[in-house]
């Protein structure tokens, strides 16, 4: 029988358990997948925290790549025998094979691996909505991304550059700073040493940015505001200090009519044309060599509590893949 990791109650690393599965047939909409390689996300984390609750006891895990077992009888554009990849849900990627709906698997080119696969889905069309869709980036503009050498990170150092965008990062080390100013960041600030506010008005001449990109949450949504230009906008699409409490809106007139948003990947990809067109334009920046997928950590999938505690203390860079 296939494992997959699972988790009763809510805890650290520790509640994630490796356990025998029953898979079964797919239904009339859905596809079995046999996982060649899982990606881990920080809101693995936060699912297993109970940041995000999920019903329990429950699978974890939104990403992977793979080849389809079988399909179900109402699926008309996926066979047996097809590489494809996903991100978005529902939870159960770190599992050996897995059911999911039909409609929510892209098939991967073949000049992408399947690590690529599990290691870009979900970094990389969050990256895609936020450069694209959110705040479409243009030439010339600048922004902010906070943790520039993380997954996401380094991935919008590389299309921001593409876009002609200069780019400012925030990184916790001198180490991470190298690793991002060689994906493109313009401007990685160590934000152990220097407040990365004033640096940002030192950058742009005191005018400030047009975007900041803040996965952060808690730790640095005020200074990430007052990073911004009048009308900028701030994009909180994570938490990783935790959740940003209430605050008088009236604080975003007083520093030049700022525009916040709480942008969620499953929003922007609802819809299967939105997921497919986000998706496409992810592997043709990848394929041309625009942007490239790195895969700096790789970990058993049954060692997935190791994977969650090093990504909760920062010790990864990039993306890290699970590998059944």
């Amino acid at each position: 029988m296939p494992h997959a990791i699972r988790f009763h109650q809510p805890g650290g690393p520790e509640v994630l358990k490796w356990e025998e599965v029953t898979v079964g047939d797919p239904g009339p909409n859905e596809a079995r997948v046999r996982h060649h390689a899982v990606g881990l996300n920080f809101i693995d984390i936060y699912h297993r925290t109970g940041a995000y609750p999920l019903p329990l006891p429950s699978g974890i895990g939104l990403e992977g790549a793979g080849v389809v077992e079988a399909v179900g009888t109402e699926v008309k554009d996926l066979k047996a025998g097809e590489r494809v990849a996903y991100a978005g849900g529902p939870v159960g990627a770190y599992a050996e094979a897995r059911l999911i709906p039909a409609d929510r698997l892209v098939k991967l080119p073949e000049a992408l691996s399947f690590e690529q696969g599990a290691a870009m889905m979900l970094q990389g069309m969050t990256a895609q909505y936020l450069l694209r869709r959110t705040y479409r980036m243009q030439p010339g503009d600048t922004l902010l991304i906070h943790a520039a050498a993380g997954g996401v990170g380094l991935i919008i150092c590389q299309w921001a550059k593409a876009l002609g965008a200069t780019v400012i990062g925030t990184v916790g080390s001198d180490e991470k700073a190298a690793l991002a100013k060689a994906h493109g960041c313009d401007h990685p600030i160590v934000y152990t040493r220097e407040k990365f506010a004033d640096r940002v008005k030192e950058i742009t001449g005191g005018e400030g940015v047009p975007v900041v990109y803040d996965s952060i949450g808690k730790d640095t949504y005020m200074d990430s505001l007052a990073c911004l230009r009048p009308l900028g906008l701030l994009a909180l699409f994570g938490q990783a200090s935790g959740p940003v409490p209430s605050f008088d809106l009236g604080l975003l007139a007083k520093m030049g009519a700022l525009f916040i948003t709480r942008p969620t990947l499953f929003v922007y990809t609802a819809k299967r044309s939105d997921l497919v067109q986000t998706a496409d334009e992810l592997f043709g920046m990848v394929t041309s060599g625009k942007v490239k997928i790195e895969v700096n950590q790789r970990y058993a999938l049954k060692d997935a509590a190791k994977a969650q505690a090093d990504l909760e203390a920062r010790r990864t860079t990039g993306s890290t893949v699970l590998l059944p």
